[in-house]
């Protein structure tokens, strides 16, 4: 592990609540205060055949353990408490109704709304949105949605966080959301979960006074698509945070179908309007950008990069950003586009593609050495005069 990300990874380390062992089984790491069984088969003495009323029956600090089942509900939570759910625990709710709103006063449907909450632990839960019942753009539908509020989503898979097909250009559709409003802090650890068939984002964090770590998740979007443009992780509008050891891949807008008509693109992991932010060691395939940031100061290092649809492997469009040891291969426009000033692009290994490093018309102070090129024709092309990049975030 190379020195910058060993600093990432214990900075994160210290920051957020160390994961406590996955959920599933009979090892739990203390004995619950609350026991949920939707039938009570798996869990006759179970006091709660609903997770929302052990929720509201419980103190501050308790643990609700939810044993396998199916469980028909939308989840509010307002209090500092953990869920850990057995394997085979399902929240499945049927026809959701819109119970918070976002930064722009929209209304929001989530299956798990945690509010004005401290150390909210949410594990290992299914949470599948395919019964939502949403039948419109709006509400806006999430899986898992934290505000203001601070905790852990871990060894959860949440899944199907879309509409029907005849809505798919709805920007709707979010798997996991972190967000802070109304000047609020959000601070929360997103580990190991498997997200996918979401409509719009994978795993967002938003705002300013929100802070996210992103580690060890495995996040697939729906492949080519000609509904919403697609984004696996997303860092904006001021949040602050880590990508870490993510794999993300299938993030694919579907009339972005060459460079003269790409009227807008999906990415893997987009980092946008934020500042400070690292990626680092994850794994992306199959997106029509790899890594795009905009934001000032990001270190994008030692990630794998590969079959990058129509467009390119990294985006620089920001100022004083670091991409240093990458492994850039098969990118359909560049492996790496600058359109900022003063980036420094460093010892990246970079395979097929028409450009290796390409330079936007006008930009002034990058540097790129001891870069290494295969099977690229043009390794350096400086200036270009335009350019197809045109990202589509979430909010």
């Amino acid at each position: 592990m190379r020195k910058s990300a060993l600093s990432v990874f214990l900075l994160f380390s210290v920051s957020f609540a160390a994961p406590r062992p996955a959920a599933g089984g009979e090892d739990h790491d203390r004995k619950p205060d609350l026991l949920v069984d939707d039938d009570k088969v798996e869990c006759p003495t179970a006091a709660f055949t609903s997770i929302q009323d052990a929720i509201n029956a419980a103190k501050a600090g308790n643990l609700i353990r939810v044993c396998p089942g199916t469980y028909h509900e939308q989840l509010s939570i307002n209090k500092s408490l953990s869920i850990e759910g057995d394997n085979g625990a399902i929240l499945l709710p049927v026809n959701m109704v819109a119970n918070t709103s976002g930064s722009s006063g929209a209304p929001i449907a989530a299956a798990i709304l945690v509010k004005d909450a401290a150390n909210v632990e949410i594990e290992g839960l299914i949470v599948d949105t395919a019964n939502s019942g949403v039948s419109a753009c709006s509400p806006d539908l999430i899986g898992i949605l934290y505000q203001n509020s601070s905790g852990s989503i871990e060894h959860n898979a949440v899944r199907n966080t879309k509409l029907s097909v005849s809505l798919n250009g709805c920007q709707s559709g979010d798997a996991i959301v972190v967000q802070s409003l109304g000047g609020g802090t959000s601070k929360v650890s997103i580990d190991d979960n498997s997200v996918h068939d979401y409509q719009k984002n994978g795993i967002t964090g938003n705002e300013l006074g929100t802070e996210v770590a992103v580690t060890n998740n495995v996040v697939t979007g729906l492949g080519p698509t000609t509904g919403a443009a697609q984004n696996g992780i997303q860092i904006g509008f001021g949040a602050k945070g880590g990508v870490l050891r993510n794999t993300v891949t299938d993030n694919v807008w579907a009339p972005c179908v060459s460079l003269t008509n790409c009227a807008f693109n999906a990415t893997g992991i987009l980092v946008f309007q934020s500042d400070d932010v690292r990626v680092e060691h994850n794994s992306l395939a199959t997106n029509q950008v790899g890594i795009f940031t905009n934001g000032q100061n990001a270190k994008i290092e030692s990630n794998i990069i590969s079959n990058s649809l129509v467009l390119v492997g990294i985006d620089l469009a920001g100022d004083d950003n670091l991409a240093s040891g990458n492994d850039v291969t098969n990118s359909g426009q560049a492996a790496i586009l600058i359109e900022g000033n003063d980036n420094k692009v460093q010892s990246n290994d970079i395979t097929e593609a028409p450009v290796g490093i390409l330079k936007l018309s006008g930009t002034t102070g990058n540097t790129h050495p001891g870069n290494t090129f295969f099977d690229t024709l043009i390794t350096v092309q400086d200036p270009v005069p335009a350019h197809t990049v045109r990202v589509a975030p979430q909010r």
